[in-house]
């Protein structure tokens, strides 16, 4: 299969390939879509071909990433044809013949000079192309995953709401760039190290989402694992319905499914908290799938040494949480909300406009008053999402009347959405914590010396003072020593960066942030 090609059209296929190499796709797709030729291209369809089935059945259930790529390296909407053409070097079958009973006889008569006919050499052997043959036991594997999963009755088929809970919808901040990135690279097998991979922080910030973001990536990329979902809840469940047997213990019986796991994945684990028995099985599990060198990801609101810490576990087993890596999701910044904010309103609008929701949504909100949301929001991404929807229906209801939703409609939407408020704290109360926590002085925080310990404990105030008060740079300014807004804006830029760089730093800002949010 070497056909000829124009420049324009090898040109794009390169420039495709390029762009699908960046969707994280199994290599297996990969090293097949590598393995076809294209052909031709015409009226927005590139054509190519390929001498294996297992090839076209294959890359016709990733046909939507390929044909995205497509679109984006043609600057308009192009789709890909895949044709299975046979191998012209292959053996063909020889086509059946009418043959006459004189023919047959004459053929099989000895020859007159010899007693019987000398025998046809042996046919070689046929050769296998060495990809086609990594193509048959890629394929074997994806049967034998698929053979597990339809006998294990712990995997349950994803939920349409659950199913929409992907990477590509996961919006990406500095508030969760390192669980989302970790996420991602267990989910492709890229990276081993993480296991367990423990993702903590508080309720409504996305940690389902990355959950159920690596078991749908696994199940449309990977059919070759074995991947289960479970809550902690479901988890106990499971665990006390086993108990109820009478012939066989409860260990016994979870074995026989829970062992057999390629990635574990269980979310509030924190809920497994007094329950000796469920906690004896999962410590057993754990180490039995960890030793085989399968993956555990695991979801809690607090972290492996805060669960430690109020004994809900003992010693040993956040021992085992705490041994791979462990990553937090903190609260969105205004920044993080905008983009919320901003990603949700479209979809929205993508949804009914594609009938997916019941409401009809055909108000547009303006950037002026998206801004404005973001700073009237709270900090759960599950409450924020709805109170978007509740602007985009008042915002249609406006425009219908020849209207403008108003900034007063919007804190009347924020009031019933967060109908406590948000605590505001102050910036003497950041300052207290800061000074407990560093161990020093009031006089030395807010003063003019500059030793590195407490140039590290200003910093953080400062970045505390405008993370969780209503305070402009002035007026942190006036409470840190008359300090300029321009010194103010530098301590949270030393900060932002080096939260970003150091995982250790990044964890001690948490915790002097929860120590305030919750004692306050």
């Amino acid at each position: 299969m070497e056909p000829e090609i124009d420049s324009d059209t090898e040109a794009l296929w390169q420039d495709m390939f390029d762009l699908v190499s960046k969707r994280h796709l199994p290599g297996s797709v990969m090293a097949m879509l590598r393995s076809c030729a294209p052909t031709s291209l015409d009226a927005g369809v590139l054509h190519v071909e390929t001498h294996s089935r297992t090839v076209k059945n294959r890359l016709s259930k990733n046909l939507d990433v390929i044909n995205e790529c497509l679109t984006e390296a043609a600057f308009e909407p192009t789709t890909l044809d895949i044709s299975f053409v046979q191998d012209p070097d292959a053996a063909p079958l020889a086509p059946n013949s009418a043959v006459t009973p004189e023919e047959a006889r004459r053929w099989m008569a000895p020859s007159p000079q010899t007693a019987a006919p000398t025998p046809a050499p042996a046919p070689a052997p046929l050769q296998r192309n060495p990809e086609d043959a990594w193509l048959d036991e890629n394929a074997a594997r994806e049967a034998a995953g698929h053979e597990r999963r339809a006998a294990n009755p712990l995997v349950d088929d994803i939920s349409e709401m659950d199913s929409k809970l992907t990477f590509d919808r996961f919006v990406v901040g500095d508030e969760n760039t390192f669980a989302y990135q970790a996420a991602l690279q267990v989910a492709n097998g890229e990276n081993r190290t993480y296991n367990p991979l423990f993702i903590y922080g508080k309720s409504g910030l996305g940690k389902t989402h990355l959950l159920r973001a690596i078991q749908n990536y696994i199940s449309a990329n990977d059919p070759t694992r074995v991947c289960v979902y479970k809550d902690g809840s479901s988890f106990i469940t499971d665990y006390t319905t086993a108990m109820s047997h009478r012939e066989r213990s409860a260990p016994d019986i979870l074995r026989d499914h829970y062992y057999d796991i390629d990635v574990l994945i269980i979310d509030d684990i924190q809920k497994l908290a007094g329950k000796a028995g469920t906690i004896d099985f999962f410590f057993d599990a754990f180490n039995h799938l960890t030793s085989a060198g399968k993956q555990i990801v695991l979801a809690a609101d607090r972290s492996p040494s805060q669960l430690g810490a109020e004994a809900a576990f003992d010693e040993r087993v956040t021992s085992r949480l705490d041994s791979g890596f462990s990553t937090s999701i903190q609260v969105p910044n205004y920044e993080l909300k905008l983009r919320l904010i901003t990603t949700f309103c479209e979809r929205m609008h993508e949804d009914a406009a594609e009938g997916h929701v019941g409401l009809a949504i055909t108000g547009t909100i303006s950037e002026d008053n998206i801004r404005y949301m973001a700073e009237r929001a709270g900090t759960n991404i599950r409450v924020i999402e709805g109170f978007c929807q509740r602007c985009l229906i008042a915002e249609t209801h406006r425009e219908q009347r020849g209207e403008e939703l108003s900034h007063e409609d919007i804190n009347r939407l924020a009031k019933e959405s967060w109908p406590n408020g948000e605590k505001q704290y102050k910036i003497e109360e950041i300052q207290r914590a800061v000074e407990q926590y560093f161990d020093i002085s009031h006089s030395d925080l807010v003063g003019e010396k500059r030793n590195k310990d407490i140039m590290n404990a200003r910093h953080i105030a400062v970045w505390l003072s405008k993370e969780l008060c209503d305070a402009t740079y002035a007026e942190i300014g006036e409470h840190f020593g008359g300090r300029s807004h321009a010194t103010m804006l530098n301590s949270i830029r030393v900060v932002d960066k080096k939260r970003k760089e150091d995982k250790i730093y990044h964890d001690r800002l948490v915790q002097i942030r929860d120590n305030i949010t919750e004692n306050t």
